[in-house]
């Protein structure tokens, strides 16, 4: 089964806001998507197609975690930052 060629509706969405706030959290931590890449060991393209809006990109738990690491969040707030993004991405305001 290609994954990234049959994404089910419903997690469509899901991947999309993931992509969002990884973007969002990225660039406030000041890194670049080469950054990002290296430090979650990954591709600088998969980082950039993770985060390419309107495009689900399903990528592993294993990236995933990868990624939160890099981006110096729990992988729950990752996740819960995709569903309710204010909430946690500005609750580090001050």
């Amino acid at each position: 089964m290609h994954m990234s060629k049959e994404i089910d509706f419903k997690n469509r969405d899901r991947y999309v806001q993931l992509g969002i706030v990884i973007a969002a959290l990225r660039k406030m931590r000041g890194f670049s998507q080469e950054q990002l890449a290296e430090k979650a060991n990954v591709s600088r393209s998969h980082i950039s197609s993770i985060e390419a809006p309107g495009i689900a990109r399903p990528f592993s738990l294993e990236i995933f975690f990868n990624i939160a690491d890099a981006l110096e969040i729990a992988p729950a707030d990752l996740l819960n930052a995709s569903i309710f993004p204010d909430k946690i991405i500005h609750s580090r305001k001050g």
